[in-house]
């Protein structure tokens, strides 16, 4: 992440904010001795990056906030469908060998697997590899009898933040995370809908946009 540079001047002005809050940026001017279209750049920057609050008709106010919560104040208004990626999902019929074809040509870690049209399970590659070398016949075994099951699997919908699906993957210590609409079942039960997925390469790339701008 870029962390923003003060310069003496933009330095002077948070400490006559501090010092004389509400304060008007006409007052501002007058104290540095400046004109208001002098100063206007070094405004606009420190309200942008949180560390002052501009309020229309009254002034600045120092809010005390760095470029760091800046950053942090920014990620928790970004919503998980705003990085999605498209899932990649197979029935729990498919066989292993044919799940594991998939898994190398869309390049990934972990496939979802659907049953009647909502998630029923997740394979990773882990899975696949225990499944080699335990000497099954992977062009037989079908990639349900192998695959994590609900409701042992941890989701996240496209409204949650990207923070939450980050917090979600560090604490469960998974590549990617179904991104799931509930929807009511014919028997009166929930089930999910795979709508999308999120994984850490989905968040990494995020973060590396975020610090270009």
């Amino acid at each position: 992440m870029r962390v923003i540079e003060l310069s003496d001047r933009q330095e002077k002005i948070i400490q006559i904010v501090k010092d004389n809050q509400p304060i008007t940026s006409e007052d501002i001017a007058c104290k540095l001795s400046l004109t208001r279209s002098t100063l206007r750049p070094d405004l606009a920057l420190l309200t942008m990056s949180g560390i002052l609050e501009a309020r229309p008709r009254v002034g600045y106010f120092y809010c005390g906030k760095s470029s760091l919560n800046f950053f942090y104040d920014t990620i928790k208004k970004i919503k998980v469908s705003d990085i999605k990626s498209l899932p990649v999902v197979v029935n729990e019929e498919t066989t292993v060998y044919d799940a594991i074809v998939t898994l190398f040509l869309e390049d990934i870690g972990t496939i979802f697997v659907i049953s009647d049209g909502f998630l029923s399970g997740v394979v990773s590659r882990k899975d696949f590899l225990q499944s080699c070398i335990g000497g099954t016949d992977i062009n037989k075994i079908p990639v349900g009898v192998i695959m994590t099951r609900m409701p042992n699997i941890t989701v996240v919908k496209a409204d949650e933040s990207v923070l939450d699906a980050a917090s979600k993957i560090i604490e469960h210590e998974v590549d990617s995370l179904p991104i799931v609409h509930e929807v009511k079942k014919d028997d009166g039960n929930i089930g999910y809908k795979v709508v999308g997925r999120v994984s850490k390469t989905n968040i990494t790339r995020l973060f590396v946009d975020l610090s270009r701008t």
